[in-house]
């Protein structure tokens, strides 16, 4: 994979990052943690989708990389959602 190729998969792991993040009314972070966020999210929904036996919706392939985009969105959702229990108990002074 090229140094391109890459930065395209994580400027759409940012989107889906942001999207699942925003569903979800987590906002921690910028653009980098979104990115994080959205490959988590991307392994995260493909497991759900194997174990119901559910098919890959919207899949974008560049250089030969498959990025499932839904899912991502809806891993990064379910990951959003664990990360704002476990941090929203905290505070930092």
């Amino acid at each position: 994979m090229t140094l391109i190729g890459f930065l395209v998969l994580v400027v759409i792991a940012a989107i889906a990052g942001s999207l699942g993040m925003a569903i979800t009314g987590y906002s921690r972070g910028g653009c980098l943690f979104s990115a994080i966020v959205g490959f988590l999210g991307a392994f995260i929904g493909m497991w759900v989708a194997r174990q119901f036996g559910l098919p890959e919706l919207i899949p974008v392939t560049i250089e030969g990389e498959t990025f499932p985009v839904v899912w991502s969105i809806v891993g990064s959702a379910i990951l959003s959602i664990l990360l704002g229990a476990l941090v929203r108990g905290r505070r930092v002074i």
